[in-house]
């Protein structure tokens, strides 16, 4: 069973989407609420929004299966990247609607948990230290692009409505001063959409645990309101929202592979 799919590019920029799976996996539907069914945390759509990257030279790391079943960009060891703040976990038991995900008495215990991690979490991980591992090892340096998307109101995470650009380095840690200028750059030279750098969301487990920049790995994440590109209730993916927005993105990774 293929749990993600790999785009091999030449450019040393790779992007991650850790959260475009919507796939479930046999019997696993039945375990949940009927709102949770919809799988309605999933990063509708970056894989079309990012679509383009391929003309830039990227790799493209896309994951078949829900976050519901395991969220790749939580640490193994599900301690919160968030601490004191509402987050959702390894294996999520409650929706950003503050919603439960399972019926009564059907959430995961340790065990299986453990079962998901070797079978969903492992192979994404390894396939993305592998592609890392590839383009250092050729270009001598390399950018770990991390995708996201969330609703632009979501109460049970943050305050009002979320920046339309939400970029996080871990705090400057996960990637070179120099890169952040030159994406605060890009961000700056527009008024369409507004961005915040490192604000509520920093970061995930990828970017702070693959970027290196002292190694040669740089990380950079950025979260984006789905409001820019898809109609939020729906789901329904808007070309005419998307096309501005991926211009930008574009933009910001024409940005990142400067040397």
């Amino acid at each position: 069973m293929s749990v993600c799919t790999l785009h091999h590019g030449h450019a040393p920029l790779l992007i991650s989407l850790p959260h475009d799976g919507s796939a479930l996996p046999a019997g696993f539907e039945d375990r949940l609420t009927a709102s949770a069914r919809r799988v309605p945390d999933t990063d509708w759509h970056v894989s079309r929004l990012y679509d383009f990257a391929r003309e830039l030279g990227a790799s493209i790391l896309v994951p078949r299966f829900s976050r519901y079943v395991v969220d790749l960009n939580r640490p193994p060891d599900d301690v919160s990247l968030y601490p004191g703040q509402n987050t959702t976990g390894l294996c999520p038991t409650v929706q950003f609607s503050g919603e439960p995900v399972y019926r009564p008495g059907q959430e995961p215990d340790a065990e299986e948990i453990a079962a998901r991690v070797q079978t969903y979490w492992q192979p994404y991980h390894t396939a993305l230290q592998q592609e890392l591992a590839r383009l250092r090892a050729e270009h001598g340096r390399v950018v770990l692009w991390e995708g996201h998307s969330i609703r632009s109101v979501v109460p049970f995470l943050f305050e009002g409505r979320l920046p339309d650009f939400n970029v996080g380095t871990a705090a400057g840690a996960s990637c070179t001063p120099a890169l952040q200028a030159r994406l605060a750059a890009v961000m700056d030279a527009q008024n369409d959409y507004s961005h915040v750098f490192n604000g509520r969301f920093k970061g995930g487990y990828i970017t702070r645990q693959y970027g290196r920049p002292a190694d040669g790995v740089e990380a950079v994440q950025l979260e984006l309101a789905q409001i820019n590109y898809m109609d939020e209730e729906t789901f329904s993916y808007l070309p005419e929202r998307a096309g501005p927005t991926a211009a930008l993105i574009r933009r910001l990774l024409q940005a990142a592979l400067e040397h």
